[in-house]
């Protein structure tokens, strides 16, 4: 009996003979066509041109890799007109130091202390004399100030004047070193939404000179300030707002346009952990007419009548009725604490617990609309109708104004 294998033989040789031509055919025919045709597309240039491409192609990859490595530094001129209106401007902003004396106790002698900064603005030079405005509460309690030049250097200042109520103080100092005075521009055509710039030295003279740009946010808004820190308003200032920052230090320094004109005096910035890009300018329209008193006279001289007064919004309502005897219709005044011996209002006969309603007709709400009429439209020596409350009885007088001291 044999195997199934050795029955087969032939047709597995006719298989192996299969392949093997095709192979020794295709072999034949590369041979004939590298030794004929080759020589054919070398004389047409057809491989050259191949060739030519390649190399293109080679040297333009070796150009991009190239230029992924290190690159050339090109020196571009970014100055644009911002930068331009700064360099004309920062000589004018300077640094203001309020120096205080204090008391050594071990060594009993006084010794001269920084007790804060803030910046001020060069407006004016004439005589060999420099003129720098700032912000009240930059030289409040100042025993000596110094400024401080755009170049560092310091000279000593004299304190001309100072104001509470509009925050602006002036010094006056030597012009010999001053180069740059600051162009006065005009708050009164700021638009909300225009270029604003501010230039001070926020946290102090370590960061002197900086800039923040931002926009004109509000033309005429109004901030409520405590003068005496007892929780109530005494005064509410009229002021630009801007949300180019502004901060500690920032103080007394200059708001500008886009043209480089001083439109403000910075003064204060809202400080709440929630609050961000409020800042705040006072207008140099309303600033300048106090800056030329405080310059020529040292202070500035408002009418006053002589009243200690209090908001009738400060009393509880149980109050109005029960101790001032004032009628239902009554909704706010002022009533008065006390009266100075001599004074305009104890001439015309105003006397404790009065209540002040309204002054030349119009109406007062609280010690706020009484200080506006009074300082915004009255002068020293004017004469004023009061319309006032006394034990639940309307009655009118006529006071002739007074000078502050």
């Amino acid at each position: 009996m044999g195997y199934y294998d050795q029955h087969y033989p032939p047709k597995r040789r006719k298989k192996k003979s299969g392949w093997l031509v095709p192979l020794l055919l295709g072999a034949i025919l590369g041979v004939l066509l590298v030794t004929v045709a080759l020589p054919a597309l070398v004389d047409t240039g057809i491989l050259n041109n191949v060739e030519q491409q390649q190399n293109e192609q080679s040297s333009a990859n070796d150009s991009r890799n190239k230029s992924s490595g290190p690159k050339e530094m090109v020196n571009v001129d970014v100055s644009s007109q911002i930068t331009e209106v700064i360099n004309q401007v920062a000589p004018a902003v300077v640094g203001v130091i309020n120096i205080q004396s204090q008391m050594d106790f071990w060594q009993q002698q006084e010794e001269n202390s920084q007790a804060g900064e803030g910046s001020g603005v060069i407006y004016k030079k004439t005589d060999g004399s420099a003129f720098v405005v700032t912000n009240h509460h930059v030289v409040e309690g100042a025993d000596t100030v110094e400024v401080v030049l755009s170049d560092d250097t310091h000279v000593k200042a004299d304190l001309v004047g100072t104001d509470l109520f509009s925050d602006l103080a002036v010094l006056k100092m030597d012009g010999d070193q001053v180069e740059q005075v600051i162009e006065i521009g005009s708050s009164a055509n700021v638009k909300t939404g225009e270029p604003a710039i501010a230039i001070g030295n926020p946290l102090g003279l370590m960061f002197s000179g900086s800039v923040t740009q931002g926009v004109i946010s509000g033309t005429e808004r109004t901030i409520p300030q405590d003068f005496n820190q007892d929780g109530r308003a005494d005064w509410q200032a009229e002021v630009i707002q801007t949300d180019a920052a502004i901060n500690p230090g920032n103080s007394g320094g200059a708001l500008i346009n886009i043209r480089g004109q001083l439109i403000g005096i910075n003064s204060m910035k809202i400080n709440q952990t929630a609050v961000e890009g409020l800042g705040f300018a006072i207008p140099i329209d309303s600033a300048l007419p106090i800056i030329e008193e405080l310059e020529t006279e040292g202070k500035v001289t408002r009418p006053y009548l002589g009243v200690e007064i209090y908001s009738l919004e400060e009393v509880p309502q149980t109050e109005w009725d029960s101790t001032l005897s004032l009628p239902d219709n009554i909704k706010g005044g002022v009533y008065v604490w006390s009266v100075e011996p001599l004074s305009p209002a104890d001439r015309a006969g105003l006397k404790r617990l009065d209540v002040i309603t309204e002054l030349d007709g119009k109406k007062v709400m609280n010690m706020i609309d009484l200080r506006k009429i009074l300082y915004q439209e009255k002068e020293v020596g004017d004469e004023i109708a009061v319309t006032y409350y006394r034990d639940g009885k309307k009655r009118e007088t006529t006071i002739q104004l007074g000078e502050q001291n």
